[in-house]
């Protein structure tokens, strides 16, 4: 199993910046993938970027130029540049892990993006 912590959310100005932390802890050696998503009020949870272990990232259109999925051993990031009203949401971490890719979570950070 994998626990899942982020850190990092918090208020900013339109076209600001903020990195999101999430730290892996467990049996991280299983992860075949780390990703994040992002859930707005009265919407469903959707795809922000994903990186597969060794493979390429893949990001969401409304990021795309904008958002920086990375992996440090048990570290993914997420740095946000020219951060729009739009972004806000909770942000979520995920990982796929082991044989049957059983999905993780944590339990999110608030983003909010407002002038």
């Amino acid at each position: 199993q994998v626990q899942l912590v982020e850190s990092g959310g918090g208020s900013v100005q339109p076209g600001g910046s903020l990195r999101l932390s999430c730290a892996a802890s467990g049996s991280v050696f299983s992860i075949n993938a780390v990703g994040w998503y992002r859930q707005a009020p009265g919407k469903e949870r959707e795809l922000v970027a994903t990186l597969p272990t060794g493979g390429n990232t893949n990001y969401a259109a409304s990021v795309k130029g904008r958002f920086t999925i990375s992996r440090d051993k048990n570290t993914v990031y997420l740095q946000m540049n020219s951060l729009k009203p739009e972004d806000t949401a909770v942000y979520y971490c995920n990982c796929r892990w082991g044989i049957y890719g059983r999905d993780y979570w944590g339990r999110g950070t608030q983003v909010t993006v407002s002038s």
